[in-house]
């Protein structure tokens, strides 16, 4: 049996000023009519039901997840009292997880990512989940075909053994590497045995506690009222205990320490959406390639990306700028810069 946990706490600041702290990306349709995290909930819910999804997010955004996800138990909604990084939230979901479903295997996914071959994308969860069901302490992560030297992302290093499950090769982790500069980013894609770290793991639920209990004392200690208190008490356990966590993700709690970690190499098409560049990937263009989303309209103008939230915006005889409006604020600039908005917040 495979559950879900999906991770939606963040504040997605890098897409401000569409992005906000009260409304993150994560909760926007930034590629396509559905959300983020309607898209996320929707890819796994083929293989995964909706009862066996979890999401845990912070208390600002639970009315946000109910009005997305009408259909997710409120008992499958975990809030986090504060955001402490991704070791607290995937020990205290898993926790939580434990106490209605006490073997399952757990696959831990972001809310803000896009997938485009959803069938292979399954088909690779279900081999990871008959992977951990044959070697129940092992790690399994997806690992992600470069297609270009990205400095944006972490890197995963395998070495030489390869297992087999469902057709799917599954191959020891040699390292995880931190987000390299461009030179070290074109020899990995040259080496051809590094992957990009899409942050996607799947373990069984019993073995990620004990992992946490191993190396992570602190954070295990700090929760670990939580899979016996009454449900009465859960959540004001949560609220009292949880600041008691060590600030860290998964990565340096965990799997860099853990001896029986497995990737996959995935390929099929995955961006993490974590910059404007990536809605130029992935949004659909009009003939003149621009990207229209909302009241926006062009007349004579070539290669922009107009975004409008609430009232109409109209571009005439201009190329290769952007404008974002949203929440009362307009921003104009040239495209080339659009990496770089979130650098004018404090100057609105």
């Amino acid at each position: 049996m495979l559950c879900a946990l999906i991770m939606a706490g963040g504040k997605g600041t890098r897409f401000w000023p569409l992005s906000t702290e009260e409304k993150p990306k994560q909760f926007l349709n930034l590629i396509g009519d559905q959300t983020m995290i309607q898209m996320t909930v929707n890819r796994i819910k083929p293989i995964i039901p909706i009862e066996r999804i979890f999401v845990c997010t912070g208390e600002q955004y639970v009315d946000l997840v109910k009005e997305q996800l009408p259909e997710l138990p409120d008992r499958n909604i975990i809030v986090e009292p504060e955001g402490r990084n991704t070791a607290p939230c995937i020990t205290l979901s898993a926790m939580i997880i434990r106490r209605y479903y006490p073997k399952v295997n757990m696959v831990v996914l972001p809310s803000d990512h896009l997938i485009k071959d959803e069938d292979k994308f399954r088909n690779t969860l279900i081999a990871a989940d008959s992977f951990i069901k044959e070697n129940d302490q092992a790690i399994v992560t997806l690992g992600i075909n470069p297609t270009r030297p990205e400095v944006g992302y972490g890197y995963i290093k395998y070495g030489n053994k390869i297992l087999k499950s469902n057709d799917f090769n599954v191959i020891k982790v040699d390292s995880f590497v931190e987000k390299p500069n461009l030179e070290n980013a074109k020899r990995y894609l040259k080496k051809g045995n590094y992957l990009w770290n899409g942050g996607m793991f799947i373990w069984s639920i019993n073995n990620v506690i004990n992992q946490i209990k191993m190396y992570s004392t602190d954070i295990y200690d700090a929760l670990i009222e939580v899979m016996d208190i009454n449900e009465e008490m859960l959540q004001e356990t949560i609220n009292k205990n949880y600041q008691n966590t060590e600030s860290i993700s998964i990565d340096y709690a965990v799997l860099e320490k853990s001896k029986d970690i497995y990737v996959i190499p995935s390929c099929f098409e995955w961006d993490d959406v974590g910059s404007w560049e990536s809605l130029d990937r992935y949004r659909d263009k009009d003939e003149s390639g621009n990207i229209l989303v909302g009241k926006s309209k062009v007349i004579k103008a070539n290669n922009n990306l107009i975004i409008s939230s609430n009232n109409s915006v109209i571009v005439e005889g201009l190329s290769d700028i952007y404008v974002i409006e949203n929440d009362g604020k307009i921003l104009v600039g040239h495209k080339s810069n659009v990496a770089n908005i979130k650098e004018l917040k404090n100057i609105i």
